[in-house]
């Protein structure tokens, strides 16, 4: 049996059982229109897929909101900037940085992306390298933020009251070594894993599965099977996927916060 047939095997679990694979798609570091930036865009126009673009909101070009209609925005840090000690995994918002100092910036990056992109953007922090230590998820919930997106499995859908988490857990890059693409086996068993750990209730059922990319380093190998993998997803019965929005609302607690919000919206 192929890879292949060992995802589409799942798939067919998951139909078999009557329920729903839900996925979601997201894509970092984004900055400004390049041509790699289209060729994402015309992936997700190809197979019309959901996609939420995280932007770095200190170096954004506001010429994005011309290219980006039908994207949601959330926030990629602020400069992605690395403030870890020699030693320390790269963060932007390791625990040893002053929580006045990253409050700052936060504030800043969110009234940035609010004010460029108005009602695309969601209250939700990509922490740059997905690291950011707990000390600092308390200013995230007195900004207003609704959520956080790291990467692996969360824990938790909510990890303080009203900041809820929804994770990715499928990247194409092999980062360690030659960034290219990872092996073919490695790839699918990001997603089988979770998929059949959602199946079988060993992780969060409701954690939709995240796909997470970066399209600014990209080479072809990547590319293709970034293309070869939603080829397979979208061409199951079992698969669906959901907006950034829609795997928010699957949270109860945040529910009626983000139906109040846009309320609010549909009356200015």
């Amino acid at each position: 049996m192929s890879d292949w047939d060992s995802l589409k095997r799942e798939l067919d679990l998951w139909e078999t059982e009557g329920r729903v694979a839900t996925f979601w798609w997201r894509d970092d570091d984004v900055v400004a229109p390049t041509p790699a930036l289209d060729r994402l865009l015309h992936l997700k126009e190809h197979f019309d897929l959901p996609l939420a673009l995280a932007v770095v909101p200190a170096h954004v070009d506001a010429e994005l909101v011309n290219h980006l209609e039908h994207c949601a925005i959330l926030q990629h840090g602020f400069a992605h900037e690395n403030f870890a000690a020699n030693g320390e995994k790269k963060s932007e918002f390791p625990g040893s940085r002053a929580v006045d100092e990253v409050k700052i910036d936060l504030k800043q990056g969110k009234e940035t992306l609010t004010r460029i992109f108005t009602d695309q953007f969601v209250p939700i922090m990509v922490p740059p390298w997905n690291r950011i230590a707990d000390n600092h998820l308390g200013v995230l919930a007195d900004l207003g933020y609704l959520g956080i997106s790291r990467y692996k499995a969360r824990k938790s859908a909510l990890i303080r009251p009203s900041l809820g988490e929804i994770n990715t857990h499928i990247d194409p890059i092999n980062w360690r070594g030659d960034r290219s693409v990872v092996s073919e086996t490695t790839f699918l068993e990001m997603v089988t894993t979770h998929l059949a750990a959602r199946r079988q209730e060993e992780a969060d059922p409701m954690e939709l599965t995240g796909l997470l990319t970066h399209h600014l380093v990209h080479d072809e190998e990547i590319w293709a099977v970034l293309y070869k993998l939603l080829t397979v997803l979208t061409d199951h019965p079992a698969v669906r996927f959901v907006p950034i929005e829609g795997a928010l609302a699957l949270i109860d607690e945040l529910a009626d916060e983000l139906f109040h919000r846009e309320a609010e919206q549909d009356l200015e």
